[in-house]
């Protein structure tokens, strides 16, 4: 007796039909499928651009199925708000890694969420340098080992990790700052609903929004995937702990509308 089947899982119409050149376990791929649902479920795939950087973070343009941009190295902000306000009625994404965002960077990333820019971020923080060969990052942790701090990374000669949403989060400006992760399937579905709640602040022109998800990057932190997963939960979540650090309306209530 034959039975009626329906599909309840395919691939997002944003995401190319295309196969991965990532490392066994990166979790890129995760976060590229997350951003292509979301633009699939708001409808908005045909209106929006993407910027891509420099570092892993740029291939995202062979996998999300939209125009993309490709701008200098931690100059993203600075190109997206370029196009934004030449056309405002786009939808408009960085998608950047730690090393791009959090080093050479920081100055874009600040005075575009300072200035209020109506773009939405997506923060890949895997606390390393990941295409150029396993150096320290900005994010990389006490003690980590990293192919330029092979005795783990020293506080006292380097200074601490930076944690970028409680940094953005001292500016006055409304804005919306989440840190999520993807090693679970139960992390997954935060991920997706912080990634599409950025995205939807931006379609009501509210406020810059920044979402920074905790991310493995087995092959320069030497391990397979499934320990790459546990170092993770063990090492960087304790670091960088998750959640919501600001919304433009606790913003506004405080600061008063921008």
């Amino acid at each position: 007796m034959e039975q009626d089947t329906k599909t309840i899982f395919s691939r997002p119409e944003a995401l190319r039909d295309t196969v991965t050149h990532y490392c066994p376990g990166c979790t890129h791929g995760i976060t590229h499928r997350i951003v292509a649902e979301v633009l699939d479920s708001l409808g908005v795939r045909e209106k929006t651009l993407g910027v891509a950087p420099v570092g892993c973070s740029v291939f995202i343009y062979n996998y999300i199925d939209t125009d993309f941009l490709e701008a200098p190295h931690g100059r993203a902000p600075a190109l997206a708000t370029g196009f934004k306000r030449l056309r405002p009625d786009m939808v408009v994404f960085t998608y950047q890694g730690d090393g791009d965002l959090a080093s050479i960077g920081m100055a874009e990333i600040i005075h575009a969420a300072n200035r209020g820019e109506k773009i939405t971020v997506i923060f890949i923080n895997n606390a390393i340098y990941g295409m150029t060969g396993g150096q320290m990052a900005p994010t990389t942790i006490s003690g980590q080992v990293t192919t330029t701090c092979p005795f783990g990374r020293d506080i006292a000669q380097t200074g601490y990790p930076i944690r970028m949403v409680e940094l953005l989060s001292a500016l006055g400006t409304p804005m919306y700052l989440e840190r999520v992760t993807v090693n679970s399937p139960q992390q997954i579905i935060k991920t997706k609903r912080a990634i599409k709640k950025a995205f939807q602040y931006q379609l009501e022109g509210r406020c810059f929004s920044l979402v920074e998800v905790l991310s493995t990057c087995p092959t320069n932190w030497g391990l397979i995937p499934l320990e790459a997963t546990k170092w993770l939960e063990d090492n960087m979540i304790p670091n960088y702990p998750l959640g919501c650090f600001k919304t433009p309306d606790d913003a506004e209530s405080n600061h008063g509308t921008v």
